[in-house]
């Protein structure tokens, strides 16, 4: 079983649903970024706007003076990803530094083309400010795994040279459409393109627990972790590092056929 890559998420806005306004001063922000280094991160996921339910979309030149220093900080020690829908910050993005773009548009794919980096396509419903109005589906992991496939092939096509898939958890779905997601994450993973899963932390979490403070949804986050990387998910997208390593790691080696090793 290939280890899943662990994504650490180092939001850089002040209104992001868990961590907004922690890190809006650039060397906070680099701080943490080499933090999650340390615990294990493979990948830092830098975003200059918030997706939560119902933000408001943000001047796209607001949005790259917030992540292009951090990304030239990092961008030298890891592989930097840029959390963005817009094509002006993901190309200031790639030209500091970041080689993979996060879309969670699913529209910027010719960009990631042209600019010869990865790509994450990303299902979503809508936009961040009327996602969660109602999301309905007949069938929602039938529908997601269509569209998201059909966003992959387009990448490869245009040329795309890295290209990942992500169900879009929280984003335009119902707790039941996140959890029918989950539990098919292998439908996903059998498209043969690597499957993102980020649930960090995320409202669906509190509302199956009962816990409304997403600094109380750790132990959550973690159970889908082990869950979806037990399915064949590629990359968990986490804001625990460390713990998430652990449960990963732990997830993995219970689920290899040989352990001789040990």
């Amino acid at each position: 079983m290939a280890h899943a890559r662990l994504m650490g998420v180092l939001n850089l806005t002040p209104d992001s649903f868990y961590d907004g306004g922690r890190y809006t001063h650039p060397c906070d922000a680099i701080r943490h970024g080499h933090r999650m280094l340390s615990e294990g991160a493979d990948i830092i996921d830098i975003g200059g706007e918030s997706t939560r339910p119902g933000a408001v979309e943000v001047p796209v030149e607001v949005e790259c003076e917030r992540v292009c220093a951090v990304i030239e900080a990092l961008s030298g020690e890891c592989l930097v990803s840029i959390d963005t829908r817009h094509e002006q910050v993901a190309r200031a993005a790639v030209h500091a530094g970041a080689r993979l773009i996060n879309d969670v548009s699913a529209t910027l794919a010719p960009v990631a083309a042209d600019l010869g980096v990865g790509w994450i396509a990303m299902h979503m419903r809508g936009t961040p400010a009327t996602m969660q109005l109602a999301p309905h589906y007949d069938d929602v992991v039938t529908e997601v795994t269509h569209q998201l496939r059909a966003h992959a092939e387009n990448g490869v096509r245009l040329g795309v040279p890295e290209v990942f898939i992500d169900p879009g958890l929280g984003f335009g779905k119902t707790t039941a459409h996140n959890l029918a997601l989950l539990e098919m994450i292998d439908v996903l993973a059998d498209t043969g393109y690597p499957v993102v899963v980020g649930a960090s932390r995320k409202s669906f979490l509190g509302e199956i627990l009962g816990i409304s403070d997403p600094g109380e949804r750790l132990a959550g986050s973690l159970a889908v972790a082990v869950t979806a990387v037990t399915k064949g998910a590629a990359v968990i997208r986490t804001h625990d590092v460390a713990p998430t390593r652990q449960a990963v790691r732990m997830a993995e080696a219970i689920n290899t056929p040989t352990r001789a090793r040990w």
